[in-house]
């Protein structure tokens, strides 16, 4: 079992467990540090901290995952020890999600187009207030029949080069790091062996000022793991990660626990916590 889990969603986007059921959740699992990051929201933070005083051992690091885009494909930053209550930082944020919402208001009438009826209202009470997503979609699929699994959505679907997808406007990875570090944070790539090949360009955003990239993700297999080790050695970076974890209580979901980085990799991303502005 590891300490640390760096990849974390709660209700604030697309996860299911509220922030403070979500601290519960990795306290009793004997997480240590733990980073919320949901995706383009710092909405559940401040639960999630204040919950986090009940138990002395787990650290809270505050985090956002922003979705860029890149030629042909997307790739998704994390932002951790961030200033989250940056008043610039937060109106980008709400662009956004909005943003996010008329997407899946897009995607649903695509879906329809192909003969797939998703309840707008449905996904509205999937979200419990936080960022409209994807997954929230995929879920209400799942609930009509159309689909058995979440990922047959994005498969089939959802995903950028599935049957409804629609685009909304992001960040150039330069820019989401740039972002990130302007309210203090420290930038990582996240999930790097999803979809096309980021070797070519993880030069380029270290020297935008990336500073860590996921090498212990998910299920990642230990000879993935040792050649994104490589990568970060090359390149400077720090080696995080983590389960990426939704509670979506699907039979391949990996539990808070089972993937993080070393003790090691985690003090280096202590070391660079910023002082409050």
């Amino acid at each position: 079992m590891v300490i640390a889990d760096l990849h974390l969603h709660t209700t604030a986007s697309d996860g299911r467990l509220s922030p403070r059921a979500l601290v519960q959740f990795v306290a009793q699992r004997g997480i240590q540090f733990a980073a919320v990051t949901d995706h383009d929201s710092t909405e559940g933070l401040a639960e999630a901290i204040e919950e986090s005083l009940l138990f002395p051992g787990l650290t809270i690091i505050p985090g956002i995952e922003l979705g860029t885009d890149i030629p042909g494909s997307e790739v998704h930053v994390l932002g951790y020890w961030i200033n989250y209550d940056n008043p610039h930082f937060q109106t980008t944020l709400t662009h956004f999600r909005t943003g996010r919402k008329a997407r899946a208001q897009q995607i649903i009438e695509n879906l329809a187009g192909l003969g797939i009826q998703v309840e707008w209202s449905r996904v509205v009470e999937l979200a419990k207030g936080g960022a409209i997503g994807r997954p929230h979609i995929a879920q209400v699929m799942v609930e009509n029949g159309y689909i058995s699994q979440l990922q047959d959505a994005f498969d089939l679907y959802l995903g950028r080069n599935g049957l409804a997808y629609s685009e909304r406007a992001k960040l150039t990875p330069e820019e989401a790091i740039r972002m990130l570090i302007e309210v203090g944070g420290v930038p990582v790539l996240a999930h790097p062996l999803e979809g096309s090949d980021l070797s070519p360009l993880l030069p380029r955003l270290a020297k935008a000022g990336l500073m860590g990239i996921e090498v212990y993700y998910k299920n990642y297999t230990h000879q993935q793991i040792k050649a994104l080790k490589e990568h970060a050695s090359a390149l400077g970076l720090i080696a995080l990660g983590g389960t990426d974890y939704h509670a979506f209580g699907t039979p391949e979901e990996i539990e808070p626990g089972y993937s993080g980085p070393p003790m090691e990799e985690v003090n280096r991303l202590l070391s660079l916590r910023a002082s409050p502005p």
